[in-house]
């Protein structure tokens, strides 16, 4: 069992200090500001729940139809990019990291296999993530390997295997960045 000094939830207002870097401590792992902050809340995380015992997130978002997304992606046909849903999975697995103590800041280092069976529309009124741990690092290396689902008003439409995020330290190289939003959890 992991035992984290943190609460097992956690408001907008929380969300918000961790994205100034205030929740974890500086130079250790921190959510993005919005507009790239992809969830609300925090309704649930431990460190020993999940299908494998290793830990758990659950996360959700309040959708409105002024959404900054929905404005450009696309006129006249509004939908959640795919990759927000994604990058919100990874913003989480990398606050799991930070939650049980993991020194560093998050990076996302890939992803097995993403599958979309739905979409995101602004009549949808919430997104819930469900996060997996699979595999916890907590040594020299700190890494989390997980499996997430993305729901749709709760009806599964993303799912995410073997997300991998990693937390760096002063002194250790991240992997450079390839595109898309690298700063996560």
């Amino acid at each position: 069992m992991t035992a984290s000094k943190y609460p097992s939830s956690f408001d907008h207002a929380a969300l918000l200090a961790s994205g100034r870097g205030e929740l974890f401590g500086p130079g250790n792992a921190q959510l993005p500001a919005p507009p790239m902050l992809m969830f609300d809340r925090i309704t649930e995380i431990s460190g020993d729940g999940g299908e494998h015992g290793k830990g758990y997130v659950e996360a959700e978002l309040d959708i409105h139809p002024d959404l900054w997304f929905f404005q450009c992606h696309f006129i006249g046909d509004p939908v959640m990019p795919g990759c927000l849903g994604l990058d919100a999975m990874w913003q989480l697995v990398g606050f799991h990291l930070g939650w049980i103590g993991g020194p560093g800041r998050g990076r996302a280092l890939g992803v097995g296999e993403v599958k979309f069976t739905g979409q995101v529309q602004p009549d949808v009124k919430k997104v819930t993530y469900k996060i997996t741990l699979k595999r916890v690092i907590n040594r020299r290396l700190v890494m989390g390997i997980a499996d997430g689902v993305m729901e749709a008003d709760g009806v599964p439409i993303y799912t995410a295997t073997d997300m991998r995020v990693g937390l760096f330290g002063a002194g250790q190289t991240a992997p450079e960045p390839v595109g898309g939003s690298s700063e996560v959890g």
